[in-house]
């Protein structure tokens, strides 16, 4: 199990979860909002998160691919979706349905 440390507008969450999950999905498990409007495929970038501590793990071509494309990112910028946890994280969640207005976007595949 790792730990993570979840920052949002509305202050932050500790909790564990199991190595080898997707991060956007250990998020919302753990009650907090986040946005994943493509579904967990590293389309759309609206599952964001600001690695603030940790190892969030290489970043495979998919997301490096997409998050190129988008301008004015931090290096520290990687999509939840495609985070596997593997070690204690502490991030920031930068889009949620809550303040966005917006429905969450389909839940992710667990794989």
């Amino acid at each position: 199990m790792a730990t993570i440390t979840a920052e949002t507008a509305s202050g932050a969450q500790t909790f564990e979860a199991p190595e080898g999950k997707k991060l956007v999905l250990a998020i919302e498990d753990a009650g907090i909002d986040i946005l994943h409007r493509c579904g967990g495929n590293a389309r759309c970038t609206t599952c964001r998160v600001e690695v603030v501590d940790g190892d969030p793990g290489e970043m495979g071509e998919l997301e490096r691919n997409r998050l190129a494309v988008e301008a004015g990112l931090a290096e520290n910028v990687r999509l939840s979706c495609q985070i596997h946890v593997k070690d204690n994280l502490h991030v920031t969640v930068v889009n949620q349905a809550s303040v966005r207005g917006m429905d969450a976007g389909p839940r992710p595949l667990d794989e």
